[in-house]
Order: C-alpha cells, then sequence, then structure tokens
C-alpha cells in the first residue's frame, strides 16, 4: 500500500494548520458566489443533432422565438370582459417596457384561441427575449418578475387575479434557486443526526466534533475551488449538490476512520506523537488507497461528452481529493496536539460503553467462520431479491415531477395545462435548410413541407403544429405555392411570424411541434424518435434538404443515446483500473476480482431498488412523489455507478486493510478475517449511517435528479454496508482461505487453529487451512 511521510506530517503539523487555515479563508468567498458561475443546463461537448439545430436557428433567425418568458393570468371574470382585458394590457405594456424584451405574443394580438382556456378564465402571453443564451436570460428573471408582480400591485382591481412567470429561463431560475435551498437544508437537516451519530461512535464529543470540521472544511474549499474551475470549464448547477453529498459524506467517513485508529494507538499506551504517526501509515494509508478508487469513479465520468457528468466528475475528483489531504494532514496534526483531550468528557464514553462492546461483532464473526456457505446463500438471495426490478428498467425522461413543486414557474405550468398550452414551452423544433441557393418555401419544397406537418400532426401526443404550411388550414399546397411565389407580399401580412419561422434568405423554415398537454416528457422522446425515423425514411419533396430536431425532448434523446453509448467504456475504465490499484496495493489477484464482483453487486441493488420506488411507484409518495415516472433519467444510472463504486470501495478497503494487517502479523485467514471484521465493523456501520443520512437527506429534494441521485447512493450505502461488508466479504474470505493473498502470500508449513481468544479454539471455530 501507499506510504505516507507520517514522521515529517507530525514533525510540521503547526504549519499545515495555518496552511489550511489560510485555503479556507481563501475559499469561503468563492464557496459563497460559486451559484453564480454555474449552469442550469449543459451543453454537449460534442456535436449532436439537437446541437446543430440549435446552431441553425442561431444563424438564420435574429429574433428567434426561443427564449421567452411565459406571463400566465387566472382571473375570477371571463377575460374578455373589459375588467379582465384592461389588466391583461396593462401587463402586456409593461412587459413589451423591459428594454430585454422584444415583442410580446397575446390573446390580444393574435386572437388565437389556443391563449385562452375553456371557461375563459385563464390566459398567457409570451415575452421573447433578445438574450441568446440561456445563462443570461437566467439572470433577468428576478427584475422580469419584480416588473410584473409591481404593476399588478399598482394596478386597482386586481383584488382575486393570479399572475405567474414562467417559462424556460424561469424554470431553470427556480432550478437553480431551489437547489440551493436543498443543498442549505440538508446540510443543515443531516449535521445534527450525524453529530449524534458520531457521538455513539466516539463516546467523546471533542473526537465527534473533528469529522464534523473536515466535512464541512472539504466542502467549503472543493466548492472554491468548483467556482476557480467554472471560469475555465462550463460547470452545472449540480455540481453544488455532489459536492456537498460527497464531501461530507467521504469527509466525515475517512476523519471517522483516522479518529478511531489514532484513539486504539493511545490505548495502547502510545504517545500522542506516536499515535498520530501509526495513524498515518496504517488508516491513512487505507484513506489515502479508498480515495483513490473514489477518484476512479468520478474520473471516468471525464470521458462523457456533456457539461453535467463531467462537471459531477469535475466536482467529485475536487472534493475527494481535499477529503483525503484533510484526513492525512490537518486531521493527524490537530491530533498529535490534542492527544487524550480526544476522548473528553470521560463521563460521556462511561455512559455509551454498551455500543462499542465488540462482543456482538465477535459473535457474528465466529458464526460467519463456521456458516460461510449458509452466509453466502442467504446474502446473494437478499441482493438478487432487491437487484429483481432492475431487469424493468426504462430510460428515459420522467412522467412528471420534473420541475420542483411550489413554485412560481410550476404554479404557472399548472395554468397553462388549465388552458392547455404546456407544451408551447417546450416544443419539439424541427429545422429545415434548403440546399445553397434554393429557397424552402419554393415549388418543390412546399408540398414536402406539408406532408412533413401532416405526418407529424398525425400523431395523437401532438397537439398542435406550427410552421409556415400551417398559419391557414384551409389553404392548399397549390394555395401555398402561389402566396409564398410573392414572399415581400407574404411577410408584409405577418412580419413577427415570418422573423421567427423563416429566415431572411428564405432558404431556413423552423417547425414547432407543440405536444398535447397528456403527453409525458417519457413520451415526447418517443414522438422525436418518431419524427425522425420519418426524416430517415425520406419524405417526398425534402429527399435534398437538411432536416434536424431541437428542442428539450430532443436533447434529451441525443443525450441518453450518448450516454448509453458511452456507459460500457465508462464501467471497463472502472473495474479495470480499480481492479489493477486493488492488485498493487494488497499483492493479491481473488481480493480485488472479489471486490469488483460484490461492489456491482451493490450497485445492482441500489438499480433495483430506484426502478421499484420511482419508474414503478411502490411507496413513491414517501419521498414527495405524486406517482410512477415510469422513466429513471438517463444520467442517473451514469452517476449511481461512479459514485457508488468507489465510495463503495471505501468499506471494502477499511475492512481488507484491517484483515491484510492482522494477516501479515499471524499468518492465518480465518483468524485475521475475524479480527478484521470485528475490529472495523463499528466503525463501518457509523460511517454507512452517516452516508445514508446525508444522501437520504437529499432524496427528499424537490429537484428529481437530485431525489433520484440522493435516493440510489443511500440505498448503495445500505446495501453495501450490511449484506456486502458484513455478510458475503467476510464469508467469500473465509471460503476462499489463503488463496485470497496469492500470489503475495507467504507460506507458513501449518497455521494453528483459528480463535479469536488468547488461548484455544472456540467451540464450532473451523479448522485450520490449508496453504495454496
Amino acid at each position: 500500500m501507499i506510504t505516507l511521510p507520517a514522521r515529517t506530517i507530525v514533525r510540521f503539523r503547526f504549519p499545515i494548520v495555518i496552511l489550511w487555515a489560510i485555503a479556507i479563508l481563501f475559499a469561503i468567498p468563492r464557496a459563497v458566489r460559486v451559484q453564480e458561475v454555474l449552469q442550469v443546463e449543459g451543453d454537449a461537448v460534442r456535436e449532436s443533432e439537437s446541437e446543430r439545430a440549435n446552431q441553425l436557428i442561431r444563424a438564420a433567425f435574429p429574433e428567434p422565438v426561443a427564449n421567452f418568458f411565459a406571463v400566465t393570468l387566472d382571473a375570477p371574470i371571463p377575460i374578455d370582459r373589459p375588467e379582465s382585458q384592461r389588466i391583461l394590457e396593462q401587463l402586456t405594456r409593461t412587459a413589451a417596457a423591459e428594454p430585454y424584451i422584444t415583442r410580446v405574443v397575446s390573446y390580444l394580438t393574435t386572437e388565437d384561441s389556443s391563449f385562452v382556456s375553456r371557461d375563459r378564465r385563464t390566459t398567457f402571453f409570451l415575452a421573447v427575449l433578445d438574450v441568446a443564451e440561456d445563462d443570461r436570460s437566467t439572470e433577468l428573471v428576478p427584475a422580469f418578475r419584480d416588473a410584473i408582480h409591481t404593476t399588478v400591485q399598482r394596478t386597482p382591481g386586481t383584488d382575486g387575479y393570479r399572475v405567474h412567470v414562467t417559462g424556460g429561463p424561469a424554470l431553470d431560475y427556480d432550478i437553480r434557486t431551489v437547489s440551493k435551498e436543498d443543498t442549505r437544508t440538508g446540510e443543515e437537516r443531516s449535521l445534527p443526526v450525524t453529530g449524534i451519530i458520531l457521538i455513539l461512535a466516539f463516546g467523546a464529543l471533542v473526537a465527534a466534533v473533528l469529522p464534523l470540521v473536515v466535512g464541512i472544511f472539504a466542502i467549503t474549499v472543493s466548492l472554491g475551488l468548483v467556482e476557480i474551475a467554472a471560469n475555465v470549464h462550463p460547470m452545472s448547477v449540480f455540481v453544488v449538490t455532489i459536492v456537498s453529498m460527497v464531501g461530507l459524506g467521504v469527509g466525515i467517513d475517512y476523519s471517522l476512520l483516522a479518529v478511531t485508529r489514532f484513539r486504539e494507538e493511545l490505548h495502547r499506551g502510545r504517545s500522542k506523537r506516536e499515535a498520530a504517526e501509526r495513524t498515518i501509515s496504517t488508516a491513512g494509508r487505507a484513506v489515502v488507497t479508498s480515495g483513490l478508487t473514489v477518484a476512479v469513479g468520478f474520473a471516468s465520468l471525464l470521458i462523457t461528452p456533456i457539461t453535467e457528468t463531467r462537471s459531477v466528475g469535475i466536482g467529485g475528483l475536487l472534493v475527494v481529493s481535499v477529503a483525503v489531504l484533510l484526513t492525512v494532514t490537518l486531521l493527524p496534526a490537530v491530533l498529535s496536539v490534542l492527544g487524550s483531550a480526544i476522548d473528553h468528557p470521560k463521563w460521556l464514553a462511561r455512559r455509551l460503553r454498551w455500543y462499542h462492546a465488540p462482543s456482538g461483532w465477535e459473535r457474528w464473526s465466529r458464526w460467519l467462520a463456521v456458516h460461510p456457505w449458509r452466509a453466502m446463500l442467504i446474502g446473494g438471495f437478499a441482493i438478487a431479491l432487491i437487484t429483481w426490478p432492475l431487469a424493468q428498467i426504462k430510460l428515459g425522461l420522467p412522467r412528471s415531477n420534473w420541475f420542483p413543486a411550489n413554485t412560481e414557474s410550476s404554479e404557472g405550468v399548472k395554468s397553462l395545462e388549465r388552458i392547455g398550452s404546456r407544451g408551447a414551452l417546450q416544443p419539439i423544433r424541427v429545422v429545415l435548410r434548403a440546399e445553397e441557393g434554393q429557397r424552402i418555401v419554393g415549388t418543390r419544397h412546399v408540398r414536402g413541407l406539408i406532408r412533413l406537418s401532416d405526418s407529424i400532426g398525425a400523431d395523437p401526443h401532438v397537439a398542435q403544429v406550427r410552421s409556415v404550411v400551417d398559419i391557414d388550414p384551409n389553404r392548399s399546397s397549390l394555395g401555398y405555392t402561389i402566396y409564398y411565389s410573392n414572399m415581400e407580399r407574404a411577410r408584409s401580412r405577418s412580419p413577427e411570424f415570418y422573423s421567427a419561422y423563416l429566415s431572411a434568405d428564405d432558404r431556413t423554415t423552423l417547425m414547432d411541434v407543440i405536444l398535447a398537454d397528456s403527453t409525458s416528457y417519457t413520451s415526447s422522446m418517443d414522438v422525436v424518435r418518431r419524427i425522425r425515423g420519418l426524416v430517415k425514411d425520406g419524405v417526398r419533396g425534402l429527399t435534398d434538404v437538411e432536416v434536424v430536431l431541437g428542442g428539450f425532448a430532443a436533447s434529451s434523446v441525443d443525450l441518453q443515446d450518448t450516454l448509453i453509448e458511452q456507459f460500457p467504456l465508462v464501467i471497463a475504465l472502472v473495474l479495470v483500473t480499480t481492479a489493477l490499484m486493488l492488485f498493487i496495493a494488497f499483492r493479491s489477484i481473488l481480493v480485488p476480482l472479489k471486490a469488483v464482483v460484490m461492489n456491482c453487486l451493490s450497485v445492482a441493488g441500489a438499480f433495483g431498488a430506484t426502478v421499484l420506488v420511482f419508474q414503478n411507484g411502490v411507496g413513491a409518495t414517501l419521498l414527495g412523489l405524486d406517482g410512477p415516472t415510469e422513466a429513471v433519467y438517463a444520467v442517473i444510472p451514469v452517476l449511481v455507478f461512479a459514485i457508488v463504486f468507489g465510495l463503495s470501495m471505501d468499506y471494502e478497503v477499511f475492512l481488507l486493510s484491517r484483515i491484510k494487517e492482522a494477516f501479515d502479523r499471524s499468518g492465518r485467514n480465518d483468524q485475521a478475517t475475524m479480527e478484521g471484521l470485528t475490529a472495523t465493523a463499528s466503525v463501518i456501520t457509523s460511517a454507512a449511517a452517516i452516508m445514508i443520512v446525508v444522501f437520504g437527506v437529499f432524496a427528499f429534494s424537490r429537484v428529481l435528479p437530485a431525489k433520484l441521485l440522493g435516493f440510489g447512493l443511500a440505498v448503495a450505502v445500505f446495501l453495501d454496508a450490511t449484506i456486502i461488508r458484513m455478510v458475503l466479504v467476510p464469508a467469500f474470505m473465509h471460503v476462499a482461505g489463503r488463496w485470497n493473498w496469492w500470489p503475495g502470500v507467504r507460506k507458513p508449513s501449518r497455521e494453528r487453529p483459528v480463535s479469536t481468544r488468547r488461548e484455544g479454539r472456540p467451540s464450532g471455530s473451523p479448522a485450520p487451512e490449508k496453504a495454496p
């Protein structure tokens, strides 16, 4: 395993503390403003069809209806009444007066019935932004909302009227705000429970405080580094949740292991400096090895071609690296100063002595030594039962719960649903571009446009198609051909429409496919695939036209296809690299292979539970969902695998390090397995309980991806710390015997009988082992 300069770290303990204090002070202001430099929606690192569509839209349309606010108005009386029309007119004038709004489209200007609900009490209007960048438009949300709500307050007779600002930028702004609030709330809720677990684990307040301090320091420094990294590489707002969850979890886990070992060394009679050096040489090496395995999982995300997963990989690498450095430098430095003061107050330890009694774990370890095959059969059946729903997994956009509830933008979406125009917020955008020198509305292409529009509109999931061949449903293909023979006259009749749907050179046009409100996000991806299938099969009249699809649903399809394509490479990279690292650390072939298989079992179990609860809806209401999601967001399996595989390896390394240490001392595998399990069981269960609390809190987040990830990580850690590490791993170690340590094992002539006592062998202990 890795050798650390233990004596040097302890010798320069005071400079180390000062350097970390400076780092914390430097990081705090950057950590506070990190949200300001993060993106809500990521970009593809490599070009996809949806990104190509966005590029064509930006190039062809100087004022595309791409970024807009949708302002909904719920009235106590019909919209047609003068009182309601007066309020609507005042709101549209206010919106149009904002310098960043290019135009306002409403029922008043279009008399389009799709802007009004059937009961005539709800309407909406669009305020089109002149900002192309999503992040820039998101920054305008507070100012626009303030202008709209101030108008409502100042306009007489608005009692009973409800106004909400929604739309893409507003939804993104609320996701960012809710994500920040949920992260802060999650930390506030998890810290007290974590503190209680640490007090139980240590039986001392001083010892319990140190892991909390390390976890908080790890988060603060890492967020400061993320702020710096975000100025160089695009970073998703989701990285804040990852850094908070993982930083608190691994920071506490690693320091828990180190503090536990330090106290053991003190109780063996070593001085505080000697105990600190011994802690670095033993627990410190395990922490570094464990941190490297976690880092491998996060590093694997760097090969994925989307910003969301790459930024999570960068954030994870930063927070794990900081947590490891804090644990092997700052923490031992502080411990070497505190010494026996780590155990204060003494009275608390006496009252919690029952929690630390090892007799229960000793009995369990002896039972496993006698019945390893029975333990493997029971544990394997339990994991198989939990994993079974994984066979039904469906990747895609969830049916509902995508946007955080109880926000202004989500209330606006509900108003749009009452109108039947929710699909207008995120249409599927079909971009058609004719060859150089050709007109897309020319004679040879108009019939093709009509065929494509009719084919798309025939889908029951589609409510409406808006395009240059749908402005008049009674006009024939011949009529459109004649109409577009004089484009100057056509544009003069509806200049705003054509500036948004037909390029100035008549070469590029846009079809907006408005989905029916009954269409779920999952079904919207199927609509995208069907339209792409139509285009691929060829539409007569458009064979020489470039046709690409953009919009939210199309981007989600491209993201999912890309991740599925890259996922096998991520898996292979993590498995092979982790196995090689463990082979180097433990000089064994069987132990790394076993560790990889066991970690795969915990990941598979977490996936199975996620499918059962989220996709199938079993117990979903307990997590604040209104029913089954019908699909699992494609990003989640990739993130869960990459993160969980490394975090699960924490407990594997903690356990195997103690077993290997005992085996090197005694040369007896069964004895070493029982000793290692007994010594680490309470540490692993306490550390896992903390991880489950930290991750479990985020399972109640209002942002669905955070909810999915928090739940998956919490379940994975629970399975790993119980069935995997406490049952299957030690049982396998007993079954494999000395083969566990081949080829690095030394070969004593004969092993003595296994015992956890100083003399004799307990009744029921296994027989002596055979050397390989």
